[in-house]
């Protein structure tokens, strides 16, 4: 049995955890959930020995360890898997499972073979068919994922801990990755499996533990609770509405797209969104839905289309020039593509403004950029709420609140906002969804890309459904209650 108790960590003075408790026994699943900043993150990493705590103790079969390094707890058997892939593309798979611990012959040489053995063995008792001696950069995500798996079990790990294992899997490579958690958990593993998604943790957790501003809320076993239950544990409310209404009236048309082509991904693709819309965009990973929105803002070259904004013709050159004409794209990707990681919350609300009204060049009014980050601070609840912190030293939903107060800022005519509430927690899933009705509501336009089909439902007027890089559907969500089914099957071929 692994046990944390009372355990305190504080930052500069900012207690971040308060006396948590948390137990894990060997054989369950055991779900860690809060939201961003609550604290999950601190309380793994100080159980994993990548942080000391201020008190407490961390008990380990019976025994307290105050683990000092990461080396120490994996010798222990406890072993995390990182939400960021940590393979080394050009080197084989067998060779990313025993970097640093390489197995050695007689000679103190690196035993290749060996290890491929070794290696090929762990895939075998998993019951995954992986090739050890193919390049880790030729594998999809999900066998990836399960590789990084591979390298807990491969330490001969009592206890693993998962952080977001699912966040880039398609739904196939979930199901793969949680019929490998259950093997481990049958073989009498005890797995911590951290999540957003509510719906995951109760298809495969056993039990939940709640987590609220540092504090250990409960543990609630998931055959005696309901979504409702573990929400208001973790918001302190219940959220009865994670959906804002539908669009009452959707007016003129905002932006209309024809004929839109990108070499090998997106063919033929038109649509049209209107003022106060919100349109969803669905389809399975690989469909071209991505692909389209990149290739409308030339982030990636189109070979053909044309466009409309507010009734009159437009090129769009690139992202910048897309941004200036006031079409603003939100990546799905925050930390590679959406934030400058080492700038302030500050300087990134202001980054799209001042690219939109001035080009990067022009001069910063310093009050006018203090006034914004205020204002998006509040309306987003950012955490901590100092305009100087850097971004990289938020939770990853603090993060995502910030990547979308950059896009408001800009002022967009349309917003273009690809899986906007990937990786963050429900209260601010709500909130976020809320802020792209106001926008709409203010008369904007806006698309949204997502992978939940909840989501999907749940936020678009209408929806817009990809397959094999065309658009094989248009479907009314505003009056009727669109069905799963119904998207899913003009998604699949």
């Amino acid at each position: 049995m692994l046990f944390a108790q009372e355990i305190t960590k504080s930052f500069h003075g900012n207690t971040v955890l308060h006396g948590v408790d948390f137990e894990l026994a060997p054989g369950e699943i055991h779900a860690l959930i809060g939201e961003n900043g609550a604290g999950k993150s601190t309380l793994v990493n100080i159980i994993s020995g990548n942080l000391r705590y201020d008190t407490g103790k961390v008990l380990l079969d019976g025994d307290e360890h105050a683990f000092g390094h990461p080396l120490e707890a994996m010798r222990a058997g406890i072993a995390v898997v990182h939400q960021e892939l940590s393979l080394v593309p050009n080197a084989t798979v067998a060779e990313n499972m025993f970097l640093r611990r390489e197995i050695t012959n007689r000679f103190g040489l690196n035993d290749w073979p060996a290890m491929t053995r070794a290696a090929q063995e762990i895939f075998d008792r998993m019951g995954v068919d992986i090739d050890p001696n193919a390049l880790a950069g030729s594998l999809s995500t999900g066998m990836q994922q399960l590789v990084e798996v591979a390298k807990a079990v491969s330490l001969d790990a009592k206890y693993i801990f998962m952080d977001e294992p699912t966040s880039s899997l398609s739904e196939k490579e979930i199901q793969e990755l949680f019929q490998v958690v259950r093997d481990l958990r049958d073989k009498g593993l005890g797995i911590v499996f951290i999540s957003h998604k509510l719906s995951e943790l109760f298809e495969i957790s056993d039990r939940i533990t709640v987590l609220r501003d540092g504090r250990f809320i409960g543990t609630r076993p998931v055959a005696e609770t309901d979504t409702s239950e573990i929400i208001a544990m973790m918001v302190g409310r219940h959220l009865t509405d994670l959906y804002p209404p539908k669009a009452s009236a959707p007016g003129e048309v905002m932006f209309r797209c024809s004929g839109l082509s990108a070499f090998g991904t997106v063919a033929d693709v038109s649509f049209e969104v209107r003022r106060g819309e919100i349109l969803g965009v669905a389809g399975l990973v690989g469909s071209g839905r991505t692909e389209a929105m990149l290739a409308l803002i030339n982030a990636t070259p189109r070979t053909a289309g044309s466009f409309e904004l507010e009734g009159a013709g437009v090129d769009i050159s690139d992202p910048a020039d897309a941004m200036k004409k006031g079409i603003v794209y939100v990546s799905e990707d925050r930390k590679g593509s959406g934030l400058f990681l080492t700038y302030s919350i500050e300087q990134n609300i202001a980054a799209a403004s001042v690219m939109r009204k001035s080009g990067p060049m022009a001069m910063v009014n310093s009050g006018a950029m203090a006034e914004a980050a205020n204002t998006y601070i509040g309306r987003m609840d950012i955490r901590p709420a100092r305009p100087s912190v850097a971004v990289i030293d938020l939770s990853g939903g603090n993060q995502q609140k910030v990547l979308l107060s950059k896009a408001l800022e800009a002022e967009p005519k349309l917003l273009i906002v690809d899986e906007p509430t990937r990786g963050v927690d429900v209260g601010a899933k709500s909130l976020i969804h809320q802020r792209l009705r106001d926008l709409a509501e203010a008369g904007a336009a806006v698309i949204m890309v997502s992978s939940e089909m909840p989501e999907v439902l749940g936020m678009s007027d209408r929806v817009l459904v990809f397959r094999s890089g065309r658009v094989s559907a248009l479907l009314d969500n505003s009056k009727t209650e669109l069905g799963q089914e119904e998207v899913m099957a003009a998604a699949i071929e």
